[in-house]
């Protein structure tokens, strides 16, 4: 038993732990300053769902990660069945429907959506030798119904992570990449034509996103405000408690959506760089998990995870420096959230549930 348990914990990537752990708690130590005083239960919250993603991580490293793939299409059932709840009892905030009140906890199914719908994804791929034309239309049914829910919510940003999902394991597949680059193409091309079905205020993040300077004091401003949070911190920083952008309520939402802003004010230049070093490495261990991976199932559902952080990143990072448009994409164990902290917790686990078994540990 003793050998078994050695075995195991020598076959555990620990950066895949450590990474993780360094991120939630350099977001719980903002969050905490950014809220002290207001509503200081966020930070621990946080700590509370870091701790329950900490058993879902465990679990699911000792659990088979090909257990799941028996387990896609029941995962993906009550996934759907989740996403039409919310639209029918889903409590409402910010002007969307995105939560399930569960009393002790606001349940977000669209954030557990984004690691189903991967599992669904690598199922289907890993078990077909080659694509034709069918296949490819039942994929893009099999996505396009939990994404149109999601969007009834309304929930671009979830919807887009799902997209990215679906693209990044195409991208994986044995599907010819000029079909794909087609695809993108037109999309690019008919996406115009989504304008009328966006609800207004999306409609507005992307006109104050093309001109910031039309509306600055309207849809222009939590983005104005993130960029001289960001500025005013320097090189080193105002200090976690101290900046005025944070702590006197100009910056919006500086818990979730513009948790980089928070973080680049208190600690600066560097610390933000820090935080960006962090999250490269965490897409890198999990790009490295994809490569190793002893078989297709793993390998696309390990390269899915990094499609979606390197995303996530990519954006909410984005939108903080005003790059890109404001979607409510939570930057990856830094943002508050119980959904997404377990969701971002799971997916580790599953991580090292397939880099154990790359190399045949048993326990």
């Amino acid at each position: 038993m003793k050998l078994s348990r050695l075995k195991f914990t020598l076959g555990l990537d620990w950066s895949l732990f450590l990474l993780p752990l360094l991120l939630t708690g350099l977001g719980t130590a903002v969050i905490f300053s950014i809220s002290y005083g207001t509503n200081s239960t966020l930070a621990l919250n946080q700590i509370e769902f870091f701790l329950i993603g900490i058993a879902a991580t465990v679990f699911l490293t000792y659990l088979d990660y090909r257990t799941l793939k028996g387990l896609s299409l029941v995962l993906y059932i009550i996934g759907v069945i989740l996403l039409i709840a919310v639209l029918l009892i889903g409590s409402k905030s910010f002007g969307a429907t995105r939560w399930i009140d569960l009393k002790f906890f606001q349940l977000q199914p669209s954030e557990l959506f984004k690691i189903i719908i991967l599992i669904v994804l690598a199922k289907f791929f890993s078990d077909w030798q080659e694509l034709d034309l069918r296949k490819i239309i039942f994929i893009l049914a099999l996505v396009g119904v939990p994404t149109l829910l999601i969007l009834r919510q309304p929930d671009l940003g979830t919807a887009s992570v799902i997209f990215i999902g679906l693209l990044t394991v195409l991208f994986l597949s044995p599907i010819k990449k000029i079909y794909l680059i087609v695809a993108l193409a037109i999309a690019v091309v008919i996406s115009p034509l989504g304008w009328h079905y966006l609800k207004p205020y999306q409609q507005l993040r992307i006109t104050s996103f093309i001109n910031p300077s039309a509306d600055p004091h309207g849809t222009g401003y939590n983005v104005s405000q993130a960029k001289i949070a960001v500025g005013s911190g320097g090189l080193w920083g105002t200090g976690l408690g101290k900046g005025s952008q944070s702590q006197l309520n100009f910056l919006p939402v500086s818990h979730t959506d513009f948790i980089f802003a928070g973080t680049a004010e208190a600690t600066g230049f560097i610390g933000s760089t820090f935080l960006i070093i962090l999250l490269i490495l965490l897409v890198m261990r999990t790009i490295n998990v994809a490569v190793i991976a002893k078989d297709n199932f793993g390998m696309y559902l390990s390269g899915g995870i990094a499609g979606i952080f390197l995303f996530q990143i990519l954006v909410n990072i984005g939108m903080n420096l005003g790059i890109m448009p404001v979607t409510g994409i939570p930057l990856p164990f830094v943002s508050s959230g119980g959904s997404s902290m377990i969701t971002n917790m799971a997916a580790i686990g599953i991580l090292q549930s397939i880099y154990l078994r790359h190399r045949k540990i048993t326990f």
